[in-house]
């Protein structure tokens, strides 16, 4: 299986580093029984981006149920020489994983890496990485990723900027790589980026950071749904 499976059409990710860890299995069952069926897991080592977020030792603990549940772990690597930990994200129980262009000399090399470890594979781009960068380095992925914050803290605000750059990608890219945004999506972005051309769509505090994420997400998959409409 891959991502035409796994996200047929449209998806709505959480992204687990907004979630409250100290109920993090009964958040995404919750999620999941609301139609979450892919989870985005952002890893940072400190040094790519100055945060130090969650890693495989969490992803272990978290696969099992999320692959029983039926649904998908989406990794995002927010790390320098990210081929160096593509390994233990597929033993920890990751279905896909996402390198940043910015510290990947040779994207062709780590797009094949993925692909023998049994992963699903996407290139990422920060704001200021010129789109044509991503697109270069997207021959074989599945998805390219438009950072729409600098990548670290939840809870930032979304870079308008990055809808024409998502358009940008889209006009570039085949039909069959998707396209992912990632930082400040929520009831008032998520139209737009779908508009612009994203079919994966990442939202992390406007899920987590709410009495009720699942009625969050709800309402995020309810947005789009009638964006599209529209």
């Amino acid at each position: 299986m891959g991502w035409t499976e796994w996200a047929e059409t449209v998806e709505v990710e959480p992204s687990i580093y907004a979630s409250d860890f100290s109920r993090l299995g009964a958040e995404l069952g919750a999620l999941v029984d609301a139609g979450a069926r892919v989870f985005h897991f952002d890893a940072g080592d400190g040094h790519f981006i100055p945060e130090i977020t969650i890693g495989p030792i969490v992803l272990a603990s978290i696969s099992p149920l999320v692959r029983g549940w039926g649904a998908r772990l989406d990794c995002h690597l927010m790390v320098s020489e990210p081929e160096r930990h593509f390994e233990a994200v597929a033993n920890a129980g990751g279905d896909s994983v996402t390198f940043h262009v910015e510290v990947c000399d040779e994207p062709v090399r780590a797009i094949e890496h993925a692909r023998a470890l049994g992963l699903g594979v996407g290139v990422a781009l920060n704001p200021e990485t010129p789109v044509e960068d991503a697109v270069a380095a997207a021959e074989g992925a599945d998805l390219v990723l438009c950072m729409s914050i600098h990548p670290g803290y939840s809870g930032q605000e979304f870079m308008a900027a990055a809808l024409d750059r998502v358009a940008q990608l889209r006009a570039l890219l085949p039909a069959d790589v998707r396209i992912q945004v990632d930082g400040g999506i929520n009831r008032g972005t998520i139209g737009a980026a779908r508009d612009a051309g994203a079919d994966l769509l990442v939202s992390g505090s406007a899920i987590f950071w709410n009495d009720d994420p699942a009625a969050a997400f709800r309402e995020l998959v309810e947005t789009v749904a009638g964006a599209e409409r529209e």
